[in-house]
């Protein structure tokens, strides 16, 4: 019998976004902001690219970018905003547990990709295909959530959080690769109610040789 409580992915992040006119600031993360503002300009494929705030960043700097999304709404904002500052992406919708943007890139992005209806596996395998979109030379930079904030007693739902060492695990990387950056970042994080805490998240940069 078909489990008809439980949302797709899809229809979750559809919902998601169309429950609010704009979720996120339009800003672009300050992860890969702090990873990829002294590389070269090249192709780059942003994955999870929501309302398309990375995807602009990078566009604006140089960058041939290649944004995706399972969110049609989410791309439409997006796509929408670039269109506004005369920028060029090109925009690609993919459910990534079953299908991936064809070639390779300079940059591959993969900035918080943690959803509560997607199973850690599935995590796991979209990074292994992200990997292996990296030409030659170009870099893989993943970003993402170390734990719940500090103000957090009770999660909301369960949530797979995976340190570095897990994810290079799960990469199984050869040889040909090289770990640029692995570390922590703290950064101030306030409740919805106006607790004052922090949060971790963790980034890691590889780049094949």
């Amino acid at each position: 019998m078909t489990d008809t409580t439980t949302p797709t992915a899809e229809e979750f992040w559809e919902g998601f976004y169309r429950d609010r006119e704009q979720v996120w600031t339009g800003r672009a993360n300050p992860l890969l902001v702090r990873e990829v503002t002294e590389l070269t300009p090249g192709t780059a494929l942003d994955l999870g690219c929501g309302e398309g705030g990375d995807a602009i960043w990078l566009a604006e700097r140089g960058w041939r970018v290649t944004a995706v999304d399972i969110s049609a709404v989410a791309m439409e904002r997006g796509e929408r905003r670039a269109r506004e500052a005369g920028l060029t992406i090109h925009w690609e919708r993919h459910d990534l547990t079953a299908s991936f943007p064809a070639g390779g890139f300079d940059l591959v992005s993969a900035q918080f990709l943690h959803s509560p209806v997607e199973r850690p596996d599935e995590r796991a395998v979209i990074l292994r295909r992200a990997a292996a979109a990296v030409a030659p030379g170009g870099v893989l930079v993943i970003g993402g959530h170390h734990g719940w904030p500090s103000w957090v007693t009770e999660p909301p739902h369960h949530a797979d959080f995976p340190t570095t060492e897990q994810i290079l695990a799960q990469l199984a990387l050869g040889p040909q690769w090289r770990v640029e950056t692995d570390e922590l970042v703290y950064s101030p994080s306030t409740s919805p109610d106006g607790v004052v805490g922090e949060r971790a998240d963790s980034v890691l940069r590889v780049r094949r040789d």
